[in-house]
């Protein structure tokens, strides 16, 4: 009688074989999650609609129509005109490229900065952990914004100086976040074994610490880009993000558009909708990824 094949794996191949691939996880996580999957279908229609914005729109976000001042919505102009005459569908989708990009950068280096040292700092300790605790209750002490705002005053405007800005405003909170997390690894007992059997410090902390934080940072990762965003769209609105010459969803509702929001709701209205909109999504997923991967909340 022929021996089923499953049945001349060895124990380890069998799980490994039972292991559900990438694909089948993130199709478990948005079935199981739904408002993580509304998350990532929202995020997904901001991405798509910036990629595709030259097929959208042939207009320009820059092009100025002198006779088409505040112009109503209408099938030329799908969301109509600011107090200049450009069009604010072409210059929504284009400046979502900005507001996204900033997004990413200050989660992509506040959330690696912060991990780094709030690692180093919980595991090293002693003088170390209390230099960088005391940094962080110094940066901590000021609103994330109003730190954003004298460190681009003192900068000035550009797209590099709104990250640098706004990274140095995020790394605190990740730095606090991912040390705690990582005290509450090294409390656990295979971390003590792992150093009873003569395993070095390097060892200890990337195969046995930094694996067990992961899912932390991971959340930290997916809630920054939504604060970012926010706070971008912040320093445009008071004319000290990038330069008034480059599209972003802040600056469509600041300087002098303010004057004409009554009148015409359209110019302030959409990029509002749009901040909204891309927010909303990365905060539920981000949502989501905790519930999934926090192990208190994973039955819920």
């Amino acid at each position: 009688m022929q021996v089923p094949e499953e049945h001349t794996l060895t124990l380890p191949d069998r799980l490994r074989a039972r292991r559900p691939g990438p694909l089948r996880k993130v199709a478990h996580f948005l079935r199981t999650r739904p408002l993580g999957a509304l998350g990532v279908a929202l995020i997904l229609l901001v991405l798509l609609s910036t990629a595709a914005a030259p097929a959208l729109t042939a207009k320009k976000p820059e092009e100025v129509f002198r006779q088409q001042v505040l112009r109503p919505p209408s099938a030329e102009f799908p969301l109509g005109t600011d107090n200049l005459g450009r069009d604010v569908f072409s210059r929504t989708l284009y400046g979502a490229r900005i507001s996204l990009l900033v997004g990413v950068l200050v989660a992509l280096f506040s959330v690696s900065l912060g991990s780094l040292l709030g690692i180093a700092s919980a595991y090293v300790g002693r003088s170390f952990d209390l230099l960088v605790q005391r940094l962080v209750d110094i940066l901590m002490s000021l609103p994330g914004l109003i730190l954003a705002l004298a460190l681009m005053a003192a900068l000035g405007q550009s797209l590099q100086n709104v990250v640098l800005a706004l990274v140095i405003s995020q790394i605190p909170s990740s730095i606090r976040v991912i040390r705690s997390a990582a005290l509450g690894v090294l409390q656990n007992q295979y971390i003590e074994a792992a150093r009873a059997l003569g395993a070095s410090g390097t060892r200890v902390a990337l195969v046995h610490l930094l694996p067990n934080v992961v899912p932390p940072i991971i959340v930290v990762a997916s809630i920054v880009p939504g604060g970012a965003i926010i706070a971008e769209a912040s320093l445009s609105f008071l004319g000290l993000g990038v330069p008034a010459n480059v599209p972003t969803w802040g600056g469509m509702l600041g300087g002098s558009v303010q004057r004409f929001a009554t009148s015409a709701p359209w110019i302030v209205v959409f990029p509002g909708l749009a901040i909204s909109i891309t927010v909303l999504g990365i905060n539920l997923l981000g949502d989501a990824l905790r519930d999934a991967l926090d192990p208190r909340l994973r039955g819920r």
